[in-house]
């Protein structure tokens, strides 16, 4: 009985390329909840964990361009 021969590499999706559009398309998704951050991560060929830094450093940078009215209803942290 033979082993089963699977080629690894087949299995590994290539990295995509990082460039500046792809990092701010996934950073504004990640804003809008319109992307997950391992699909954002793929797309801009990072680990989570750079994707999670990247998109903490747009939070810093980026002020909100919403707002929270008065009649809300408020979340308790308890």
């Amino acid at each position: 009985m033979g082993l089963l021969k699977i080629d690894k590499s087949a299995l590994v999706e290539p990295r995509a390329k990082t460039t500046p559009e792809n990092v701010q398309e996934a950073t504004e998704a990640l804003f809008r909840a319109k992307m997950t951050l391992p699909a954002a991560a793929k797309l801009c060929g990072m680990t989570h964990k750079e994707m999670k830094l990247t998109f903490w450093e747009f939070l810093k940078y980026n002020k909100p361009d919403y707002e929270i009215s008065q009649d809300s209803p408020q979340i308790s942290g308890g």
